[in-house]
This record gives structure tokens, C-alpha cells and sequence, in this order.
């Protein structure tokens, strides 16, 4: 047995650059049968080709990919792995090619290098798209191969470890803040804490220098002043284990900086009132020692309630196995305890890189010894991926994946004992998708423990769920606000795309047939192709979407197809009034004829801004919809003659104020409806009607009439709604708003 302090810092910047010999070694002790001349080769190469460069802070660049190099060899990683960091920037930075590290590499190494190389630009400029950009070509990357993201840590690591070198400050921020939005949070992902503990605290150094600066100066002071102490609870530790015949390996650890800040930042606490600044970890042979260790300690001092978590049973997702608990030890001293194996530890500290072993005589990647030990943690990357796969624009991911990235656990079960691990909060929807997307999308209720519940409920450790399907795969209004999960939201935004899609494409067809008709002529798709090159779109299918979206008009449309035509959509548009008891609308189009009247549709409730099609209506006029009106969506394709592409004037944009109506769910707390007052009246809208729907004790639902100027000024005043904190969700309603509907 043994006890003391410990650090598990990775290779810290050398005041000497490691020779090849060193770096040999380093590998030669955890695989012995390591190609000494290969690696040397690697290293020698390296070093010629970045021998003209220096970096900021003066010293050889190679210095810093030899650095990257050690640090995968304290990670015990393949001898392929450790060259790729000795190379990863040599294509980039240098004359040497793709060509050239096959032929004196091989393919293996020089496909690692290429990968590294791709993602030569990570690093992060202003722009939030850009960092959102850089995340999807990480995660393109490590789909192919996982250790492409490992010498990308390692890169990064040094980075950090010599951040000080930078001369600009706000520059030294960004990088810091991408180190703890992007890097971090992956390095857990995968399980190599070792990597992520250390990119927190070099980070927070950077993204918070006050903050770190104190509570590093108090961690000092703690330290000296407890080391007796962590020298005596080991001790009595030991002693107690030794009487019962477990052999064990205890050592105290002192927190991290970064970790006691956010526990700080979390509970609102002050340094002082952390009780666990210390926390012991015992490493014992086999997993059963585990449990008989934390018998003995739970019988010998009082476990602080709540404070147990067997994580060998129930791993974290990343494949973390220990023992957790807190007691009340000697001296009445509050003692945190960690009981795990050497195997335990390893897989803790270097996730996915503990899984390197001995195979056939190679040291490899070996996907049977990470099932051994509780499950493959490159499962972790999939819902990246996936979200990845869902489409959308490059800030959407970054949304959707820091979803995935931050969020705590919670561990809940399918009805044949599957364990599914959710964010906590998550619901039963989260729930359905994390299964499998296809379920997500016809889901349609929720049991949970064998009672049905809703679907917003939040999912607790240990719920069985079990999910009631449909048929229907059109995810209803305000689907994505149930959902938490970022693979849940993309899912839904997805489906939610695919469904518009389809639908525009449907109107638009029928516009451009109507316009086609209108001008004599019959439309033939396959006599489309000049017109879609003219108006820069990709096919017939991309043209009936934009056309049905409003972003080109029939007129747009006919012009691209003859290119001859005369333009005479100003000659043939009339305008028409609409009478409002607070402003007068007005809209243009082909077709309107002179006293035509016109009016909304009750469906839908236009908008100034909203893209609108007005149908004829015998003995009636002309009725107004929305383009994304379910009466659209229903009408019947033999009466496009009756359609008009219609558009508000500059008239209706600038001087309507218009009647919209909001659904919401809030918080049910005193003052709430006041907060949802306030927010309307400072984005300039003003409540003209409230309702309740729906009161329970947490939850009521609402709804509002809003004066409105146009479609912009609803969504502007929805985004702010759904910022506040009150706001549960907020989502505009279609249909009259004149009168109440009733009960």
C-alpha cells in the first residue's frame, strides 16, 4: 500500500526539446516491441522539415510537435498515433506532401496526418458561424478515425500550456473560451479526463484571470495547511482496509481550480464553504474489492445521505466506473472517496485510449477489451454524427451539439432493461429519439413506471419508459419545445424542413403552371433547365420551392423561361384596399381586377410580411391566405386557375398595425403575466386580450392578442418572449383573433 499526493498533469513544455531516444522510451514502456528505427525516422523527418520555423514565443516549432508527441506517449497511444503528432503539421506548414509521408510512412499514418490537416484552420476567429463551422469539420473527421481527435487534444494541449506567448489578450481569450466550449467538453466526451481536466483549468486561467488567480492562491494555502491532515486520513484509510484484508492503493487529490469554480458559480457559494476541496481515490485489484471496500468504510463512518453513486453498475456514458461516496471520517472531517480498479482508472483518466492493447504481436485499438469495460466509448461521438446528419446551417449545430456536450445525466431504461442516458431534464420525447429517430418521429404518448404521462415531463434516474407510437410522421406546433436533447431538436427541425419542403415545392408547382397557363403556354419541366440555369438554381425541384417560398415570383419565373418576353407585371397590377379597424392594408398582384373585394381567411390570419396567395371565391372575392395555410395544403390542384400570386405593398409593410395571436406556457409564479406585459410593451407590441387556457400548479397556458406591425415584428417579439425566463413557449397561433373562441 501506498498514500500521498499525485498530479496527472500530461507532459508539461520541457526546458529541453525530448530527443528521439527519449520519446523511443517513453513508448518502449508500455510496448516493448515499439519499431525504434520507425519512430526515430518520423522524428528526424519532422524536425528537417520545420527547421526554418519559430514560433511566438521564439523557440523551433519543432518543439512543439515533438511536445504533441510525448504527450500521446504518456496517453500509452499506437506507435502510428504518436508519428501523426510528431507530422500533423508538416503538409501544412511545409513542402512535405501526401505522396511523400505514404511512401516513408505508410498509408495508415499519412491518412492520420491528412485528417489533422484538414482541420488546420480550427482555430477560432470572431465570428460564432465560423467556430460552428470548425465543429462540423472536427466531427467530419473523428467519424472516419477517432484518433484524429486525439492529436487534436494534444495539439491543442500544448497550445494551451503555451498560451502565454501570445501577445494579444483578446486573442488569448478567444482561443481559451474555444478550449472550453469545444475541446474540453469532447476530451470528456471520449473519456480522456486526463486531457480535459487540464484544458479547463489553462483556460479558465485566460477566460477568467481573477477568478483563477484567487483560487489557485487559495488552493496553495489549503494545501499547506492540510497536508498533515490528507498524510492522516490516508493512513487511518489504510489501516481500516488492512484490517479487513483489502489491499489497496490510496492517494488524497487536491480539486482543480476550474472544477471548484463551477461549483462555486453553480450553488453560489464562497470558497470557504466547500467542504471537499480534498478527495481520496483508492484503487483496489478486482471489482469486488470495490464493494467490500465501501462496506467496510460505510460501517465505519457515517455515508453523507444522497451522496452514494455506483457508477461499476451503471457507467456513465463515456464509460467511467467507479464508487462515490462521501462520509463523515476521522476527526468528524467530511471525506470524499472514489473505489475503482487499476482497469477503473486507466479507462477514467484515458477514455478511449485506454483501449490500445497487445494484439497479434501489434499494439492496436481493441474494440473487445472496451465492450469488456463497459461498452465502446467512440459510441460517445455518435450523436454528433447524427446531428451532423439532420442537416441545417452550421450555428444550428453548434447549438445542438453544445446541447449534447454540457449537459448532466440522468439514466433511465427501456421496458426490456436497456439503459438510455439523457441530458437531465429530458423528457419522454428525448426519450423516443434517443432510441432511434424513426420512433422520435411517431411518437405520440408516454408511459412512465407504467403510467401514462405527458410528454414534456422530465425524465428522472431509474424511470422505465416505454414510448406509444403512431402513424404519422408531421411533428405538430411546438414539438421541438419538448425536446431538449440536441439530436431530439435537430431530428424535429428536419422533419419539420422536409415537411415545408414538400409542401412549397407543391405550391409553387401549381403557381408555375398557373403562370404558364395565364400566358398561353403549357409547362414542360424538361423545358425548364435554361430557366433554372438563369436563376441560379440547382433543379426543377429547387425552382417549385423557391417559387412557392415567395424568394421568386411567377412574373421572376416567366422572364428566366422567355427571355424575350416583355415585362409587363407593372401593367397588369392593380391594387386593392383592405378596410382594418386599425390601418388600411393594401396588396398587389396579376389578376386582381378593379372592386374585386378582398378579405382574410380565417385560417390563417395574414400577416404584412407573410407570403400570401389569394384564392377566388364566387360571390365572395378574393380570400387571403398564408402560403403555409393548412386551406392550401388541402385545396384541390384542378382549381389553380382560381390561385393569384399576391404580395403586400410598401404601403401595407410600413403603415399596418395588425392583430396577431400568441400561445404561451409560463411558469406559474407571482408576477408572471406582468413579466410577459413588459417584455411585449419594450418590442413595441401591445396586448390586446388575454385568456388562460390552462392552470396547473406549475404550468398555465395563455392566450394573447398582440397588435403587431407586420410578420418580422411578431418573430422579433416571439424571440424576446422566449428568452425570458417566465416563458415556458411561446408560438404564434392561426385564425380569427377578432373574438374569443368558445369554451
Amino acid at each position: 500500500m501506498s498514500s500521498g499526493a499525485t498530479s496527472n498533469e500530461l507532459a508539461s513544455p520541457p526546458p529541453a526539446i525530448p530527443s528521439a531516444d527519449e520519446l523511443v522510451d517513453r513508448i518502449r514502456n508500455y510496448f516493448p516491441q515499439v519499431d525504434g528505427d520507425y519512430v526515430r525516422k518520423a522524428y528526424d523527418f519532422a524536425e528537417e522539415a520545420h527547421r526554418p520555423q519559430r514560433r511566438q514565443s521564439g523557440e523551433p516549432y519543432f518543439a512543439h510537435v515533438a511536445a504533441v508527441a510525448m504527450i500521446l506517449a504518456d496517453l500509452r497511444m499506437d506507435v502510428a498515433t504518436v508519428c501523426t503528432g510528431l507530422l500533423h503539421d508538416t503538409v501544412e506548414d511545409t513542402p512535405a506532401t501526401h505522396e511523400q509521408l505514404i511512401e516513408l510512412f505508410g498509408e495508415e499514418v499519412a491518412n492520420l496526418v491528412a485528417g489533422v490537416t484538414k482541420l488546420g484552420q480550427m482555430e477560432l476567429r470572431s465570428k460564432r458561424t465560423k467556430q460552428a463551422e470548425n465543429l462540423q469539420k472536427l466531427v467530419v473527421a473523428i467519424s472516419d478515425d477517432v484518433r484524429v481527435l486525439i492529436v487534436k487534444l494534444c495539439d491543442r494541449l500544448h497550445n494551451m500550456k503555451t498560451l502565454d506567448a501570445i501577445g494579444r489578450a483578446e486573442k488569448r481569450e478567444r482561443i481559451a473560451l474555444e478550449t472550453l466550449e469545444i475541446y474540453a467538453p469532447l476530451a470528456r466526451r471520449i473519456g480522456i479526463n486526463r486531457v480535459c481536466v487540464e484544458l479547463e483549468d489553462l483556460a479558465f486561467k485566460h477566460v477568467n484571470p481573477a477568478a483563477y488567480e484567487s483560487i489557485t492562491r487559495r488552493l496553495k494555502l489549503v494545501r499547506d495547511q492540510h497536508t498533515e491532515e490528507v498524510a492522516a486520513v490516508s493512513q487511518a484509510i489504510t489501516e481500516l482496509l488492512m484490517s479487513y484484508g483489502i489491499d489497496a492503493r490510496i492517494f488524497g487529490r487536491q480539486k482543480r481550480a476550474y472544477s471548484i469554480w463551477r461549483k462555486l458559480d453553480r450553488k453560489g457559494l464562497t470558497f470557504d464553504e466547500i467542504a471537499d476541496i480534498y478527495a481520496f481515490r483508492l484503487i483496489v485489484p478486482h471489482p469486488d474489492d470495490c464493494y467490500r471496500a465501501i462496506g467496510v468504510i460505510h460501517q465505519t463512518w457515517r455515508c453523507v445521505p444522497e451522496r452514494f453513486r455506483d457508477f461499476i453498475s451503471v457507467p456513465k456514458p463515456n464509460n467511467y466506473r467507479s464508487l462515490h461516496t462521501t462520509v463523515i471520517g476521522p476527526n468528524s472531517v467530511r471525506i470524499e472517496l472514489q473505489i475503482r480498479t487499476e482497469e477503473m482508472e486507466s479507462v477514467a483518466e484515458s477514455g478511449v485510449a485506454a483501449h490500445w492493447r497487445y494484439k497479434n504481436e501489434t499494439y492496436k485499438y481493441d474494440p473487445d477489451a472496451a465492450q469488456a469495460a463497459g461498452g465502446d466509448p467512440l459510441e460517445r461521438l455518435r450523436p454528433f454524427v447524427e446531428i451532423l446528419n439532420q442537416g441545417g446551417d452550421p450555428d444550428e449545430f453548434l447549438e445542438h451539439a453544445k446541447l449534447e456536450m454540457f449537459a448532466d445525466q440522468v439514466y433511465c431504461f427501456t421496458p426490456k432493461g436497456d439503459l438510455i442516458s439523457l441530458p437531465t431534464g429530458a423528457t419522454p420525447l428525448d426519450f423516443a429519439y434517443a432510441v432511434h429517430t424513426e420512433l422520435g418521429h411517431t411518437t405520440v404518448a408516454a408511459k412512465i413506471n407504467g403510467r401514462e404521462r405527458p410528454l414534456r415531463t422530465q425524465l428522472r434516474n431509474g424511470d422505465v419508459v416505454a414510448i406509444v407510437k403512431g402513424g404519422v410522421r408531421q411533428p405538430p406546433a411546438g414539438w421541438e419545445n419538448l425536446a431538449i436533447t440536441g439530436k431530439a431538436r435537430a431530428a424535429i427541425r428536419r422533419l419539420i424542413r422536409e415537411s415545408e419542403r414538400d409542401e412549397f415545392s407543391r405550391i409553387g408547382r401549381i403557381m408555375a403552371d398557373h403562370a404558364f397557363r395565364r400566358e398561353g403556354r403549357t409547362l414542360i419541366e424538361r423545358d425548364l433547365k435554361d430557366a433554372i440555369s438563369r436563376l441560379e438554381l440547382k433543379d426543377v425541384d429547387d425552382l417549385y420551392e423557391t417559387l412557392g417560398r415567395g424568394r421568386i415570383t411567377s412574373a421572376d419565373l416567366l422572364n428566366a423561361a422567355f427571355p424575350g418576353r416583355l415585362d409587363e407585371r407593372e401593367d397588369v397590377t392593380d391594387r386593392e384596399l383592405i378596410d382594418d379597424d386599425k390601418a388600411r392594408l393594401y396588396v398587389r398582384g396579376r389578376g386582381l381586377t378593379p372592386g374585386v373585394t378582398l378579405h382574410f381567411g380565417e385560417c390563417c390570419s395574414p400577416l404584412p410580411g407573410d407570403r400570401i396567395i389569394g384564392l377566388l371565391r364566387p360571390e365572395r372575392g378574393v380570400e387571403i391566405h398564408t402560403i403555409d395555410c393548412e386551406t392550401l395544403a388541402r385545396y384541390d390542384e384542378d382549381k389553380m386557375d382560381e390561385w393569384l400570386d399576391l404580395a403586400w405593398t410598401a404601403e401595407a409593410e410600413e403603415n399596418a398595425v395588425s392583430m396577431a395571436r400568441i400561445q404561451a406556457v409560463l411558469h406559474n409564479e407571482p408576477g408572471a403575466l406582468a413579466r410577459v406585459a413588459q417584455t411585449v410593451g419594450e418590442n413595441r407590441g401591445n396586448i390586446a386580450n388575454v385568456r388562460t387556457l390552462h392552470r396547473a400548479p406549475d404550468f398555465f397556458e395563455m392566450l394573447f392578442d398582440v397588435e403587431v406591425y407586420d410578420a418580422r415584428h411578431l418573430a422579433n417579439l416571439l424571440a424576446a418572449l422566449k428568452m425570458n425566463e417566465i416563458v415556458v413557449s411561446a408560438e404564434r397561433m392561426r385564425g380569427e383573433t377578432e373574438e374569443w373562441d368558445e369554451e
